[in-house]
């Protein structure tokens, strides 16, 4: 029986599977302030490879960064109401702006100091971005105009779980606007698209994407669509989002273009928006009872180097050994990008630095021995396949000069074996025979711990029995994902109104 390197696996609890990941794995810790956490280098690293590949991505379809500022007038989000309504219950609001002694060696607001105007701590950008686009788009030769900008945005979340859903975050938000609405949804869809390409080209993480049901839809917006990921629970992860806002922000912030003939023409907008949950993706996606599996595109070190050093006048000539490694490595490129190595040096035992980056998920490790030395080896473990079927730890032995000619060929084949496990698992868990909701609530009884996602037929119904779907849904502990977009053709009724159906969509347990 394999002894794992985590005390909780994931069929026992999942979700204290799940943050003994992230504790193991050092990759974030909590700060002191409820639903704030202090991300470490390894989980910040992983968060700075997002970003690298991601921005890459956003530049090369012609938007340019910029930054807004963090705190946002309580007017701006009067100006739009069904907005304000959608995150009324998460703001953070700041009163004042002094501090003075309360006299008792404590400190309280100045009642002095109180402001004009309460402020909102940004919990999205739509608001103060569209005031400056209304300044800056005057003519129908300023548009389209595309920005992006990275930043932190801050929801006041009742239950937190790190990287999932806390009260900071780190995301992109992209907003743009456009002549016309056909502009706009092109945008809209290339940024879906662009999501779905970085989720299982980068992340590894297979997605459906798709519109969102009307009562999911981003507040304001006309039409919200959706990246799902499906979690080793059967939980669906909501991964990113992209939404067509109409004309009503533009609207609201005065966002108009002087035509061609000399009209004023409200514009169309946008919004797109990935985050640090992406993070909780990776790890509920990749991850297995000894920690973290780190797809190589994402890793911050892609190849970590561990010498077995023994204190005696052999360990020079492994640490020279390793250091000729690190800097072959480092001269060759995977993913159109030069290998990230690393020589972990530290003075730890060699046993327990293995074990620390199995943990972290470092794609590929290799141990470093005299008799490797001597024999001109290494000693290479793959992070994909860490057990041999006895049991054992699966270290492969190999020539130094065959293992750097086949390394980049292994980085690239552990990369599509984690999508292709996780994209195996997410059809194997689609099911598409349930036709009443007599069998959607037994399929997704307690006894069916990971219940996955069941497909049906819809027909986009509206008012009174949209709510009544969405409460029998509720009831259940249930919501549509979305209708993907590359779904069978409907061939029959509507699994909640018998009437003719107009699309499929995923129903299913959520984060």
């Amino acid at each position: 029986m394999v002894k794992h390197a985590l005390s909780v696996t994931r069929q026992a609890d999942f979700a204290a599977w799940y943050q003994e990941v992230i504790a193991e794995a050092d990759m974030a810790e909590e700060s002191g302030v409820r639903g704030c956490m202090v991300i470490k280098p390894w989980g910040y690293g992983i968060w700075e490879r997002i970003q690298t590949i991601m921005d890459a991505d956003i530049k090369n379809a012609g938007v340019q960064n910029c930054y807004f500022p963090l705190f946002i007038p309580l007017s701006f989000f009067s100006k739009e109401a069904d907005h304000v309504d959608g995150f009324a219950k998460e703001m953070a609001v700041v009163t004042h702006h002094r501090l003075i002694a309360d006299g008792k060696g404590g400190l309280t607001p100045d009642p002095e100091a109180k402001l004009e105007e309460p402020l909102i701590v940004r919990p999205t950008s739509e608001t103060v971005i569209g005031a400056a686009m209304s300044r800056w788009v005057q003519s129908w030769r300023d548009l389209p105009l595309k920005v992006n900008q990275w930043a932190n945005v801050v929801r006041w979340e009742m239950r937190t779980r790190m990287f999932l859903r806390t009260s900071e975050f780190l995301w992109q938000e992209g907003h743009t606007a456009h002549a016309t609405r056909e502009c706009a949804m092109d945008e809209t869809l290339r940024a879906l698209e662009m999501y779905r390409n970085f989720a299982e080209g980068a992340l590894a993480m297979p997605v459906v994407a798709g519109e969102k049901p009307e009562h999911e839809r981003f507040p304001g917006a006309v039409a919200t669509y959706s990246i799902e990921a499906m979690m080793q629970d059967g939980k669906a992860l909501q991964a990113g989002t992209s939404h067509y806002l109409g004309t009503g922000f533009a609207e609201a912030a005065g966002i108009r273009y002087q035509d061609k003939d000399g009209g004023h023409t409200l514009c169309h907008t946008t919004s797109w928006g990935v985050s640090t949950r992406m993070i909780g993706g990776v790890i509920m996606t990749h991850g297995d009872d000894d920690g973290l599996r780190c797809p190589p595109r994402i890793a911050p070190h892609q190849i970590v180097i561990v010498p077995m050093l023994r204190d005696n006048d052999e360990d020079q000539a492994v640490i020279d050994y390793c250091r000729d490694l690190e800097q072959k490595l480092k001269g060759l490129d995977a993913f159109r990008e030069p290998v990230r190595v690393l020589f972990d040096a530290s003075p730890v035992k060699a046993q327990t630095k293995r074990w620390g980056w199995v943990k972290k998920g470092a794609p590929i490790i290799l141990e470093i021995g005299p008799r490797d030395v001597a024999n001109g080896k290494v000693a290479m473990i793959r992070r994909d396949n860490l057990y041999k079927d006895d049991g054992k730890l699966n270290t492969a032995f190999l020539e130094k000069d065959a293992f750097l000619a086949d390394v980049v060929a292994n980085l690239v084949d552990i990369q599509t074996n984690l999508f292709e496990q996780a994209q195996t698992r997410m059809q194997a868990n689609i099911r598409r025979d349930v036709t009443d909701m007599a069998g959607l609530a037994a399929h997704f009884a307690d006894s069916n711990k990971n219940a996955g996602w069941v497909e049906v037929q819809w027909s986009r119904p509206t008012a009174d029995d949209l709510e009544r779907i969405v409460e029998q849904l509720k009831a259940l502990k249930l919501t549509m994902r979305n209708s993907p977009m590359d779904a069978a053709p409907v061939d029959g009724a509507c699994f909640f109104t018998g009437g003719a159906a107009v699309e499929r969509v995923l129903i299913g347990r959520t984060y």
